[in-house]
């Protein structure tokens, strides 16, 4: 079993990976800005940002596998990818998988393009945190040769505005966005958890990103 540290763990990609991980017997420990009102058992709570060195530099250390699950345009003021040199040094320093739960944003529509970001009817409202998200993705590619991440980016319509049905399955692309016949292109967040938590425990995507769709 696996040290899980989480930085959004009682959002809604990082509970649902909470809540998987510790049901399969993981150690789970979640960082937030405040306490959950409904906290999962066997899920050890912690008050942090992964924006205080000190608090990173704690959580790295406990992790195997370090997941960040938070906003993209905005931590603690400042944009997620600001904070990628110091988190792929401190999942160096400590041996730690460093992966991210990213955005749909970056996917691509099709194998030779456009970004889903790029297309005409992407939502304006949510270019910032699409795009945020995409340069962390980039960070992580120019990371250094010894680190080993993964990057999972989810479905069109995925959150708590869209909680979808859960399957128990899913299906993955490369970096190409994940759909159905009929064009939609949806996940539901324990299926999402379902695949990366998967991915946790048998690796199949080291330093790559990859998609996930029902």
């Amino acid at each position: 079993m696996s040290r899980v540290v989480i930085f959004g763990g009682t959002g809604y990609a990082g509970g649902n990976i909470a809540r998987e991980a510790s049901s399969r017997g993981h150690e789970v420990i979640s960082y937030t800005r405040s306490a959950p009102s409904e906290p999962l058992e066997g899920v050890e709570y912690r008050t942090g940002s992964l924006a205080s060195p000190e608090v990173l530099a704690t959580a790295a250390a406990d992790a195997d596998v370090l997941v960040v699950a938070v906003h993209g345009a905005d931590v603690d003021g400042a944009p997620l990818v600001s904070y990628v040199p110091q988190l792929i040094e401190a999942a160096r320093e400590n041996g730690a998988r460093l992966s991210f739960v990213g955005g749909a944003g970056s996917s691509l529509v099709a194998p030779d393009g456009p970004r889903l970001v790029d297309t005409p009817d992407f939502h304006e409202d949510w270019k910032p945190e699409a795009l945020s998200h995409a340069e962390v993705l980039e960070a992580l590619r120019q990371a250094p040769e010894d680190l080993d991440w993964f990057y999972v980016s989810p479905a069109a319509l995925f959150g708590s505005y869209s909680p979808g049905e859960t399957t128990g399955s899913y299906r993955t692309g490369g970096d190409v966005l994940v759909t159905k016949e009929d064009g939609s292109s949806e996940i539901s967040g324990s299926d999402f958890a379902l695949a990366y938590v998967d991915e946790i425990e048998k690796p199949a995507h080291s330093r790559q990103r990859f998609t996930v769709g029902h």
